[in-house]
Parts: C-alpha cells; structure tokens; sequence
C-alpha cells in the first residue's frame, strides 16, 4: 500500500517462481497469480477497496497452491523428500497466518460493534452528553486497535524472517520440482504476510506508516478536517475519515452544535460500516484457504 516505505516494498515484494512448465498447466497459473499481486502491489492505495483487490488476488494464488498440492506428482514429492526444517517452518507458518487471521477478525468485529453503536446514538439524539460518551468509546477502542496493530505488525516480521532463514537449494536435477513447489509454498506465505501487513496500515496507518511519510498525511487531515474525506471515497481509508469526522464533531458539540457535522459523521460511519462488512467477508474466505491449505500439508507429510 501507499504506507509502505520503499524499503519494505522492497523487502515483502511478490516474486515471479518460473516454475517448470513440464510439471502441470497449473504451474502457469501459479506464475501469472503472483505476476498479478506484483502489479496490485505496486498501484494499491491506502483504502479498503485496494485492500480487497490483494485479498481477492491472494485467494486466487490459494486456490492455484491448493491444486498444485492435490497432484499426484506433487504429493509424491513432497512425501519423499521431507527435510524438517522446511516441514517444521511450512507447518509452523500455516498456524501463526491463521492466528493472524482470526485476529484481524477479531479487531474488525470490535471496531464494527462500535461504529454501530455510534450510528445508534446518531439517529436517536438523546443529548450531547450521550453522543460524547459514544466517541470517547470509539476513541479509546482506536487506541486499543493502534496497539493491538503495533503488536501484530512485529510478529508479522518475524514471521517474513523465519519463511526465508533456510536457504532452498538442491543438486540432484531430480528434486527441481521439490524445489520448485517449496518456492512456491514461501511465496504464497510472504504475499499473505504483505496483505496482513496492508490491513495494518489500513487499521491503523499512524502505527504502521514510516515516521519520514507520517506526520505530513496526518497534519494534512488535521489541516483540512472532514474535508479531506470528502470526494472520492473510493481512494480514502475510511478508518481514518471516521477518526476525523468524529474529532470534528466532538469538538461542535462542546460550542453546542453540531447537526450538519452529525449528517457528516453518519456518511462516514455508513461508509467504514460497509467497508468492514466487505473486509469481514474476505477475511472469512481467506481463513478457510489457510485452513485447507494446512490441510492439504498435514495429509501429504503425515
């Protein structure tokens, strides 16, 4: 996404495999999937819409990987030659992306529960007092959320450093395939940990953005309030315009106004809403390709 710093663009970039094409059609496949989350790489932007466009990317990259896995000749490979180390960190890492997973889950569902309840207090105007507690609610969860990212972000780098502590090489012209199905199997870890890494900056870019690119996107909205939310909304990160809009009308509402902000605030809730209501829904997918992909692991090396 756009928080990236070109350093970590540099290090979680998708690679093309190459893998033999002698081995399966599928093979090819494989190849253009991670050709395509190269290129939504390298345009994404910082709203849930992009976001989405990787997920759905990513899903395609596992549904190749899990044919690859069901082939015959794949499971014989895979089967004759287990060396632990790279059992250990395929199985290792196929538990700590679905830990990631359900996580990410979990912080969307908070943040959905909350942006519920403040539509809530919006539509039933019970009083300032109310509407003020609702925020300062929300706001304390989006300190939790910033945490909660700051934690997550860190194992996602030391999980993008365990996929390729052991180097993959091989002698015998014989094990090419092994070779090749092992490459892939880490690059289809590495672009899940450059989604996971993408929900983060769209959670919470203040935790996850470089400091050298932060501070002028945050006081450019601190400058230009809930108008920089307005427009296309399709390339804004909606977490961040509700953070505006609310602090916006936190602020109307202790002068004893408020009711246009409130029309805005609302715009700006509905919107995140759907937003994570379409993220939730891709989470789901994704869980359940990382479940059938170790799955498909565990009956092979078992």
């Amino acid at each position: 996404m756009a928080s990236f710093s070109a350093k970590n663009n540099a290090k979680y970039s998708v690679r093309s495999i190459s893998l033999p094409s002698r081995i399966h059609p599928t093979t090819a496949k494989v190849d253009g999937d991670l050709n395509k989350l190269k290129s939504w790489e390298a345009s994404s932007t910082s709203s849930s819409r992009s976001l989405r466009a990787g997920i759905s990317g990513l899903e395609e990259l596992y549904i190749s990987v899990d044919e690859l896995l069901n082939m015959a000749s794949t499971r014989q490979v895979l089967s004759c030659n287990q060396d632990k180390r790279f059992t250990d960190e395929l199985l290792d890492g196929s538990v700590q992306l679905i830990d990631m997973c359900g996580s990410a889950r979990e912080i969307l569902l908070h943040i959905k529960e909350n942006v519920g309840a403040l539509q809530s207090a919006i539509r039933r105007r019970k009083g300032d007092s109310n509407m003020k507690d609702k925020i300062v609610g929300y706001s304390n969860l989006r300190k939790k959320t910033k945490k909660d990212v700051k934690r997550l972000v860190s194992s996602l780098k030391k999980m993008e450093a365990n996929f390729g502590a052991s180097s993959l090489s091989v002698q015998n012209p014989v094990d090419q395939h092994w070779l090749a199905i092992m490459r892939v199997l880490r690059e289809a870890n590495l672009s899940s940990i450059l989604i996971f890494q993408s929900l983060m900056s769209l959670l919470a870019p203040s935790v996850s953005m470089p400091k050298q690119i932060r501070w002028p996107v945050i006081m450019k909205l601190m400058h230009k309030g809930t108008i920089a939310c307005n427009g296309n909304q399709e390339d804004k990160n909606e977490f961040e315009c509700v953070d505006v809009a609310l602090s916006d009308l936190s602020k109307c509402l202790s002068r004893g106004v408020g009711t246009e902000r409130m029309k805005i605030t609302n715009k700006q809730l509905e919107n995140l809403e759907a937003s994570i209501g379409s993220l939730e829904d891709d989470m789901e997918c994704l869980f359940r390709h990382l479940i059938k992909t170790r799955a498909s692991l565990l009956n092979i090396i078992s």
